[in-house]
């Protein structure tokens, strides 16, 4: 299968945005910055695309102008080990924007995250249905994913 690389449609800020990312996720870097010249459309010297890998996974930002801005139809699930990475990314990544319910944010730039424990899809997935559903119901009355919260939801203590 050929190589797939998002590529992210900011307006103005795709360079901050870029240096932002890297500087949340460890063994990321910035890759390559190509800018806008005289023929414009944009200032000239401003950043057109730039390339970054997120602990390997390359993404493309692009200045591409106002016309088109980030939904929640599209989003980046983040696989954290415990609760230590799930605050981390979760404070990282909701400073200046937006806390949503279930583990979803959405950055500063308008992009949204998913920050998910692994706990939470064994969790959910346990065939027991009953300790399942209390999960679900713990999950759905959270904004930053708790998995203690989650654990004694599926134990019944909570």
């Amino acid at each position: 299968m050929p190589k797939t690389t998002p590529c992210l449609w900011f307006d103005t800020q795709g360079e901050d945005a870029a240096k932002f990312y890297t500087s949340v996720f460890p063994n990321s870097r910035v890759t390559d910055v190509t800018r806008y010249g005289e023929a414009g459309p944009r200032p000239a010297g401003m950043a057109l695309t730039v390339e970054f890998e997120l602990d390997g996974q390359a993404y493309t930002a692009l200045n591409g102008g106002p016309e088109f801005t980030f939904s929640e139809a599209i989003s980046f699930q983040i696989d954290c080990k415990d609760q230590d990475e799930v605050d981390h990314y979760w404070t990282k990544l909701s400073e200046g924007g937006e806390e949503g319910p279930c583990g979803w944010l959405k950055d500063k730039f308008g992009l949204s995250w998913q920050v998910v424990p692994r706990a939470l899809p064994e969790l959910l997935g346990d065939p027991d249905q009953e300790k399942a559903q209390r999960v679900m119901a713990a999950m759905m009355g959270m904004k930053k994913i708790d998995v203690a919260g989650l654990q004694r939801a599926y134990d019944g203590a909570g």
